[in-house]
């Protein structure tokens, strides 16, 4: 471990101070206008300088109240019916310029109040980017400082996947590692989903369920073993893949029946999960057709009531998730409140838009490049618009730097139709006044982080985070 390397506290004009022990924010006006050169740093560079530029992020952002937190509380508090379900929280997965997408989030939230939002990023996800949960995390919390945004904010390990192709103990084993590396960066929300072990072949639904609900009931023992002294993970299960069958309410009650029983044997009288992922007919990325529209889906809107009253009743749970919702259309949002889902995924279609503003000499050389790497997936029957569709998002990690290099008009106009967005679905999702709520039922505070963590994390080999395989 090194010292702090000259130059970090200059680059954001000595805003501010290391006494060896604490963060200190000098001057925040300065901070708020420089913050995005540590970001650059924690994005573009390994080793010591990333390490200290997200250690120097994480404590200028707790000394100003800026919190990471777990949304478990206010969950919790819906499924003894204690606050009204009149809203549904978007989860927003901010694949490219994350920090400007997240500054764009923060506008949303600061013009409607809201408090009742997450930052999420998944598993996979972290391969496609090229980035590990820190730097996602650095990425957040430095938006929220440069947004002067102030309490609880929400980071999610999203899709903490199981692959069904590996060994079951390595599996395990890699999980419980990303989980510990997500609850140093900060990440007290962890979706945990061991659906790909669902195994249809078998004739009873509790044999089908057996191995998803056992890993899954582990991966919470070990999950909650890492909270930190006062705080409550909000952590989910996944009962199907999205992409399956509607989910139905014997798969449910067997998936619960089983986690219980797998969680006591491990850990006792332990909390379980806050909430459930079901399957209503969506597919991550939507559907695209030949002309790059997107095909019309029916969503089991009756599946979600009618579980998400199951959850809540018979399991003290918030209620369900909805996967692979961002490019639906914008009709059926107020429906899934209305349907008292308790919580949807948003992805693609942010990343739809920043691919809208990226000026015709990028996109062509990011074509050439996937043409050159994945015409191996493309199908015959795929227009070019199927097939980008389905594969630029192997294109983010080679050319990240590249794009956090854009112009600063085109990154200020995706920025600006970024906000749009959120404001829309914010207020769809009737998460307008939410503020109050989160406030309410969530209480945020301070644990401890160390700078040997972030060392650690920052001087892996590119790609390793992700312990994909």
């Amino acid at each position: 471990m090194s010292l702090l390397p000259l130059g970090l506290l200059s680059m954001v004009e000595d805003s501010l101070a290391w006494d060896g022990l604490t963060v200190q924010v000098r001057s925040e006006p300065r901070l708020r206008a420089t913050i995005h050169r540590l970001v650059e740093v924690s994005s573009l560079e390994k080793g010591e300088r990333a390490a200290w530029a997200r250690f120097l992020v994480r404590g200028a952002s707790q000394s100003l109240g800026i919190l990471p937190a777990s949304i478990d509380g206010l969950y919790r508090a819906r499924a003894r019916g204690d606050v009204p379900a009149t809203w549904t929280t978007p989860a927003f997965n901010l694949r490219v310029l994350p920090f400007e997408a997240a500054r764009a989030v923060f506008r949303a939230a600061r013009k409607l109040d809201a408090g009742a939002f997450i930052f999420e990023i998944a598993r996979v996800e972290l391969d496609w980017t090229g980035q590990s949960l820190a730097e996602y995390a650095t990425a957040v919390l430095a938006a929220a400082i440069a947004e002067g945004y102030r309490g609880a904010v929400f980071l999610q390990g999203d899709h903490f996947q199981a692959s069904a192709k590996r060994a079951r103990w390595e599996e395990k084993t890699a999980l419980e590692a990303l989980i510990r590396e997500a609850v140093l960066a900060g990440f007290f929300n962890l979706d945990l989903d061991a659906s790909t072990l669902v195994d249809l072949s078998h004739d009873r639904v509790l044999d089908q369920q057996f191995d998803n609900a056992i890993l899954t009931a582990s991966l919470v023992a070990f999950a909650r073993s890492f909270q930190p002294e006062g705080i409550s993970f909000s952590l989910g299960g996944e009962i199907g893949e999205v992409g399956g069958h509607v989910t139905t309410e014997e798969e449910l009650h067997a998936f619960m029946h089983l986690f219980r029983r797998g969680l006591h044997a491990l850990a006792g009288d332990l909390a379980g999960l806050s909430k459930v992922s079901i399957h209503t007919g969506s597919a991550h990325g939507g559907i695209v057709l030949p002309d790059g529209s997107f095909a019309p889906v029916n969503i089991a809107f009756d599946a979600i009531q009618r579980l998400g009253e199951v959850a809540r009743q018979s399991y003290g749970m918030g209620g369900v998730v909805q996967h692979g919702a961002s490019t639906l259309p914008l009709e059926y949002f107020p429906a899934f409140v209305r349907y008292g889902t308790l919580e949807v995924h948003l992805a693609t279609a942010f990343m739809n838009t920043f691919f809208e503003h990226l000026p015709e000499e990028y996109l062509k050389a990011v074509q050439a490049w996937l043409d050159a790497r994945y015409q191996h997936e493309r199908r015959a029957e795929q227009s070019d618009a199927q097939f980008y569709a389905g594969v630029r998002m192997h294109a983010l990690a080679p050319f990240k730097e590249t794009f956090l290099r854009l112009p600063e008009e085109i990154r200020q106009a995706v920025m600006q139709d970024w906000e749009t967005q959120f404001v829309d679905l914010m207020e769809r999702l009737g998460c307008a006044g939410t503020r109050a709520l989160v406030e309410r039922w969530v209480n945020p505070r301070p644990v401890p982080f160390y700078l040997e963590d972030y060392w650690l994390e920052a001087s892996k080999p590119a790609g390793e985070s992700d312990l994909s395989g």
